[in-house]
């Protein structure tokens, strides 16, 4: 059972539902938990941000503001935690984040690396990735992968040149070879780039030929741009006028999950393929856990980039992987997925591009993953505002329908 306690002004412990079997709670030794972070030095509002603590093991959360000092107290039992902190100053978002956190017989001080950043303008508003059941025949579908983006901005965005991808490794419950540790904090260190695996795609156009306007979306087919719902009803259509679609099938040759696009889709909406670096025939995107992320080159075409001998770099501990090692400051947006039938997900991203992370709890449901709309800002605004604290754990939440199904 799920449970989460909040700590506000004073410090609480509250139980929740235990099996008898676990024994008396009230037993257990509690440590302290002390959550800070690496304030900057100038007028930094460092009191009421969230910070959420959980339980690796037996997903309990606790969570808490920080007080005038920029720290938040726990009490724990002996565990393996997860710990997040995240806010808004200004117009700025930071973020913080630490995975694998021991509490174990004695008090504990954990100062994060804060990361700060600005709002996007351009963020995913959907990512459906699950699949659903073929009903009224047997087994299960995954052909109709998709995601929305939205311009969150107040002025015209252009998706000429925007490129984006998943990460390595592909499930946030395998073993991730990309994860270290520091030596003296403890603290999960990320590589510098993100290690973009078995594609990268980029939107056509010269720059202004697909604006974007305030509020609005655009929809990218990840796999077949066809109508899945014509025989699979709990599936979507796809074959939609203005859609864009991830069709190259010179590298992706597999019609069974690239079939020919419909004839709704124009083909100056194909996405292509800037550089493949796997040997899959269609592409991989996984179906319970991936993370994507959206992003511009800068200061070099990507093209350019991806020919350049040190922008590629294999898989540690494989001989046949190889991913584009893409800059975090060339990061629009990200999120990253944890797969919900799993306690042993890991983050595969830094705080500076998705601190949290928003779970799939399970796949083949028809469920999808949305991120939340800001009511107060898109009533100020005039056009639909979404939520973006560059923390999928704030900004998102699993929907049990696709929001393209009709």
């Amino acid at each position: 059972m799920k449970r989460t306690i909040y700590i506000l002004a004073a410090l609480l412990l509250v139980a929740g539902c235990l099996d008898i079997k676990e024994g008396n709670p009230y037993d257990q030794t509690l440590n302290h938990l002390t959550v800070s972070a690496d304030w900057p030095e100038d007028d930094f509002s460092r009191e009421g941000a969230d910070v959420l603590v959980e339980d690796i093991n037996t997903s309990s959360s606790y969570a808490a503001l920080t007080d005038a000092s920029g720290s938040a107290v726990f009490a724990l039992p002996n565990g393996l935690y997860r710990v997040n902190l995240s806010g808004r100053n200004g117009s700025d978002v930071f973020n913080a984040a630490a995975d694998k956190v021991v509490v174990s017989g004695e008090d504990v001080s954990l100062k994060l690396s804060l990361a700060v950043s600005k709002a996007g303008t351009l963020v995913i508003k959907e990512l459906y990735c699950g699949g659903c059941k073929r009903l009224p025949q047997e087994g299960y579908y995954q052909a109709d992968q998709y995601m929305i983006l939205h311009n969150n901005d107040y002025d015209v965005q252009y998706l000429d040149g925007l490129c984006f991808g998943t990460l390595s490794p592909y499930n946030s419950n395998g073993a991730n070879p990309w994860e270290e540790k520091d030596p003296v904090t403890g603290e999960t260190v990320y590589p510098e780039f993100m290690p973009i695996i078995q594609a990268v795609w980029k939107f056509p156009g010269d720059g202004d030929d697909f604006p974007l306007q305030p509020g609005e979306d655009a929809v990218i087919c990840l796999r077949g741009a066809i109508d899945h719902a014509a025989q699979f009803p709990l599936s979507v259509n796809l074959n939609k006028p203005g859609y864009f679609v991830c069709y190259n099938n010179t590298y992706f040759p597999n019609t069974n999950y690239h079939p020919a696009p419909g004839d709704q889709i124009s083909q100056d909406r194909y996405i292509d393929v800037v550089i493949k670096t796997g040997k899959a025939n269609a592409y991989t995107l996984s179906l319970s856990s991936p993370t994507m992320v959206l992003f511009r080159a800068e200061g070099v075409t990507i093209e350019d980039f991806v020919r350049q001998e040190d922008s590629i770099t294999p898989v540690p501990g494989s001989s046949s992987d190889n991913v584009v090692k893409i800059p975090y400051e060339w990061v629009v947006d990200a999120v990253e997925v944890f797969n919900g039938t799993s306690s042993t997900n890991t983050k595969r991203l830094a705080p500076s591009a998705d601190a949290g992370y928003v779970t799939l709890s399970d796949i083949y449901l028809g469920h999808t993953l949305m991120r939340k709309v800001d009511e107060s800002q898109s009533a100020a605004s005039g056009y639909e505002v979404l939520m973006d604290t560059n923390n999928s754990m704030n900004d998102f939440y699993e929907r049990e329908k696709q929001s393209l199904h009709e």
